[in-house]
């Protein structure tokens, strides 16, 4: 079973669903939710960061395990509940403080 904070490739779908890109995703779900995980989209591109994203630097120490080749953004405004089978790989996992971080964007996203 894929773990909370793992860094996943997956396809993931277009907000419009008419096609889907392999993409790095972050397991933002701890509990078993029957075969499906929710996931938060990665991303390289840092243009027009929004409040509840969360930003990956190179040069940050944890930043080598999440197994990114780039400075990325995780995109919790960006979640998708989706089948673990189609998990096409695992790339690396976050550290304990962006977890946290992602904690905190997922409550201000659903004004919690």
């Amino acid at each position: 079973m894929p773990k909370k904070g793992k860094i996943v490739l997956i396809p993931f779908p277009f907000t419009d669903l008419s096609a889907s890109k392999v993409r790095p995703a972050v397991i933002v779900s701890s509990l078993a939710q029957g075969e499906d995980i929710i996931v938060a989209f990665i991303s390289s591109v840092k243009s027009k960061i929004q409040k509840t994203d969360v930003v990956l630097n190179s040069y940050d120490k944890d930043f080598s395990k999440t197994g990114l080749k780039a400075d990325s953004v995780i995109k919790t405004g960006k979640l998708a509940t989706l089948d673990k089978k189609i998990i096409l790989g695992e790339i690396g996992e976050i550290s304990a403080d962006t977890e946290k971080e992602i904690n905190k964007k997922i409550k201000i996203l659903f004004v919690l």
